[in-house]
């Protein structure tokens, strides 16, 4: 028994490096994913950072929902740049490969932050609730310090749950087969490379998986449900009209961002689906993030009304 475990551990050493084979079977359309994800990622950092420095510069957005939409901006351009950059690097140089110590930082950023933003939509989604359903309550219920902790709650609580299940990971033994059929280092892929049982594993992260999704995607569908409820009732068209575009962005980004989810991790993965398991990930991975900023500007008129601020002093500055 002693000389297999040796032979285990020496096993579990050579494994210093992953492939992450992303679109390498597409040579020809190396050039112009390129192109694509690097416009995506640029997009992505100048539209978040944006919002966040007029959430912060802005006091007419010193509001609950703007506090939120700045910690998703936040959030978004940090999720962004778990993938985008090392994806980038591998498309100009060719090399694919990435360490395992490499590997497991960016499995644990990517599923922490995705575990947070679970949550801090939810809580935007309260936020709206409260607004239109109980709008006499909405500044007691909803005053800085509950808004503080639900932010704080969302963040730390995602990076410690996620710290559990990366440290589980990091002990699991990979023989052989390098090879992540992805283009980022995702949990399910690196599983299958594993050759130590990883039963417990997956039911780990079954259990913090149903945590941080569905009670925040529960808590966002009633929010949304009484939302309607409420615009239903009220009389006139231009109330209504009113009382909905203030949560129509949010409810366009909930949308895309669980709908893709649930394609990629719920659905059953037959023939045609894990084909296009990687082409669904790029749109919460890539899209989502590029999307966000574009939707919550266009969309809602005091964030453009700072934007005309922001280029009216640009302006004066250069005329100046």
């Amino acid at each position: 028994m002693q000389p297999r475990e040796n032979n285990e551990w020496d096993n579990r050493t050579t494994i210093t490096k992953f492939i992450l084979l992303g679109f390498g079977n597409l040579p020809e359309w190396q050039t112009f994913l390129f192109l694509l994800f690097l416009f995506s990622y640029l997009v992505t950092m100048a539209g978040n950072i944006l919002i966040f420095a007029l959430v912060v510069g802005d006091q007419q957005l010193h509001t609950p929902m703007y506090f939120f939409l700045g910690n998703l901006s936040c959030l978004e351009t940090c999720y962004s740049s778990a993938i985008l950059p090392r994806m980038l690097a591998s498309f100009l140089t060719g090399d694919r490969t990435i360490s395992f110590r490499g590997c497991i930082v960016q499995m644990y950023f990517f599923g922490s932050l995705g575990a947070a933003e679970c949550y801090l939509l939810a809580a935007m989604s309260y936020d709206r609730y409260l607004a239109i359903c109980k709008p006499l309550h909405y500044p007691t219920l909803m005053n800085s310090r509950f808004c503080l902790l639900l932010a704080a709650g969302s963040w730390i609580s995602a990076f410690l749950a996620i710290s559990v299940i990366v440290l589980l990971v990091s002990q699991l033994t990979f023989c052989d087969h390098n090879e992540i059929d992805h283009f980022f280092c995702d949990l399910t892929p690196v599983l299958k490379l594993s050759t130590t049982n990883t039963h417990l594993m997956e039911l780990t992260t079954f259990i913090f998986a149903s945590i941080f999704t569905l009670p925040p995607f529960l808590l966002t569908v009633m929010s949304y449900v009484a939302i309607i409820g409420t615009i239903l009732r009220i009389s006139s068209a231009m109330g209504k009209q009113k009382a909905f575009s203030t949560c129509s962005s949010h409810l366009m980004v909930v949308t895309a961002f669980y709908g893709t989810l649930m394609i990629v991790y719920v659905l059953p993965k037959n023939d045609a689906l894990r084909d296009l398991n990687k082409v669904f990930s790029v749109f919460y991975t890539v899209l989502t993030p590029l999307l966000n900023p574009l939707i919550y500007s266009l969309r809602n008129r005091e964030v453009k009304e700072g934007m005309r601020k922001v280029l009216s002093k640009l302006l004066l500055c250069i005329r100046i």
